[in-house]
């Protein structure tokens, strides 16, 4: 018998490599290789194949009822896994570490048995004695949730087969679980790969819902990303900024709801509470008219959100203009400074450019460059943007503002948030939801923000409003 040779394995992207090295050349992390020893063949032995069993195959209708999804009671929670966990699935959830992800797992499994469920908290990483003071901190002590400290998977399978199977299992992390059919260290991507994959095989079996802690990475990425996101039914993050007292449950993968939904929860002292009105915590207060402040009318999956973002442009104190950005793409700020220049002539890439999404939120949607070239114009102008109206539209390279979707609703909650008026691509299919709206073709239309000298100098008139509006 051949004898099992040891491989290396990259614990960032999990390429193998024949050797050691210093440097992976798959995804270019260093010092992420390391030695693992050879998983055995899969069903038999090498060299000897296995003749396998038949299995009926069906076609596409359905006779049986979908099973009702298991509610947590946290509306936040339920509304970004779709509407409830599905039976049988699987539910991966990652964040930075101290962001709250065992807080939301255990104030979510709590409220789901104070409802009459049967859930399994099963931690790896913490002492029962801890756990038991966060529930007690949170409210839950009297919630008949079943504890559990333990590592290895198959004690772990061996005490949920012996009991009657939870509605909900959570396992936090699964980077410190490990299986006697491995050598390989725990947190490795072999380990994490084989106790996912029994975990979740057990999950499709009893119809139990698993939930998942992940660790993330320096990049923010879920550690073992493609080993375990193929594997498991949904991926969220658990996404904010430890200045500042929000979270955002955001939803990257889901089988069974849309992606993008994003759930709000504010940290406090008891745990996390839920945020009905995410626009009102992401706008705060408005009182002061400074320049460089826009409100972008944006969308997280199906929920509408306002958010304001912050620009400021000042002069540049060395040869080359520094760009901090904060909550938006950095590319995509070049990208709305060259076409500031090039197609409107504002002359602003010369200068230091900071830019905000206020409240510490991360945006990720095109609509948001109307918004942001409107709070830089207004910035490098000096000339404050109408403080009761929202901004939404994508910028093209040609300067041309492109209509988005769904407009009619980020108008709504434009104006159920007391919101007036409304910039808006040319073209966009609404009735206004009783907003005055100007439609903008072109980034020269900005310049009306610019202020009268540097508007002059751009080639438009300071008297003129750019632009047509529509009641």
């Amino acid at each position: 018998m051949a004898k099992s040779s040891a491989t290396f394995v990259c614990q960032t992207c999990g390429t193998t490599a024949p050797k050691w090295s210093g440097k992976c050349e798959a995804c270019g992390g260093w010092n992420t290789i390391t030695e693992e020893g050879a998983a055995p063949p899969i069903g038999a032995s090498a060299g000897r194949r296995v003749k396998g069993r038949k299995f009926a195959l069906e076609d596409l209708k359905s006779e049986d009822a979908p099973p009702p999804r298991r509610i947590t009671g946290i509306a936040e929670f339920d509304r970004v896994t779709g509407g409830g966990l599905v039976p049988g699935s699987a539910l991966l959830v990652g964040g930075d570490p101290g962001i709250g992800k065992s807080t939301i797992i255990l104030q979510a499994l709590g409220e789901y048995v104070k409802r009459g469920g049967h859930a399994i908290y099963i931690s790896g990483e913490e002492a029962m004695a801890q756990v038991r003071m966060r529930a007690a901190r949170m409210g839950l002590a009297d919630a008949p949730l079943m504890l559990g400290g333990a590592t290895n998977v198959e004690d772990i399978l061996a005490t949920l087969e012996a009991g009657r199977a939870p509605g909900i299992v959570a396992i936090d992390s699964i980077q410190t679980l490990w299986t006697g059919a491995l050598e390989a260290a725990p947190g490795t991507i072999a380990q994490v790969r084989t106790a996912s994959f029994d975990l979740v095989r057990y999950a499709k079996t009893s119809g139990a819902a698993l939930i998942l802690v992940g660790h993330v990475t320096k990049d923010g990425q879920i550690a073992g990303p493609k080993a375990v996101e193929h594997l498991v039914d949904a991926v969220l993050y658990f996404e904010g900024e430890r200045g500042h007292h929000f979270r955002v449950l955001r939803a990257v993968k889901n089988r069974f709801g849309p992606t993008d939904e994003i759930g709000v929860f504010e940290m406090t002292g008891k745990g996390l509470a839920e945020v009905a009105n995410p626009s009102a915590l992401f706008l705060g207060d408005r009182d002061s008219a400074a320049p460089g402040t826009a409100v972008f009318a944006g969308l997280e999956g199906t929920r509408p959100l306002l958010c304001e973002i912050q620009a400021l442009v000042a002069a540049s104190s060395f040869g080359t203009p520094r760009r901090a950005v904060v909550g938006w793409d950095t590319g995509r700020l070049a990208m709305i400074l060259a076409v500031l220049d090039a197609r409107a002539g504002v002359g602003i890439g010369g200068a230091d450019v900071y830019l905000n999404v206020a409240g510490g939120l991360k945006i990720a949607e095109p609509a948001a460059d109307l918004a942001a070239a409107a709070a830089l114009v207004s910035s490098f102008g000096g000339e404050p943007l109408p403080r009761d109206t929202v901004f939404f539209g994508e910028i093209s390279l040609s300067g041309d503002i492109r209509p988005v979707a769904q407009a009619e609703l980020r108008l709504k909650e434009a104006a159920k948030l007391g919101f007036k008026a409304a910039y808006i691509p040319k073209g966009t299919k609404t009735d206004g939801a009783g907003l005055k709206l100007t439609e903008v073709t072109n980034v020269t239309d900005l310049l009306t923000f610019a202020g009268t000298g540097r508007a002059k100098r751009a080639g438009a008139p300071s008297e003129a409003r750019s632009g047509s509006e529509r009641a």
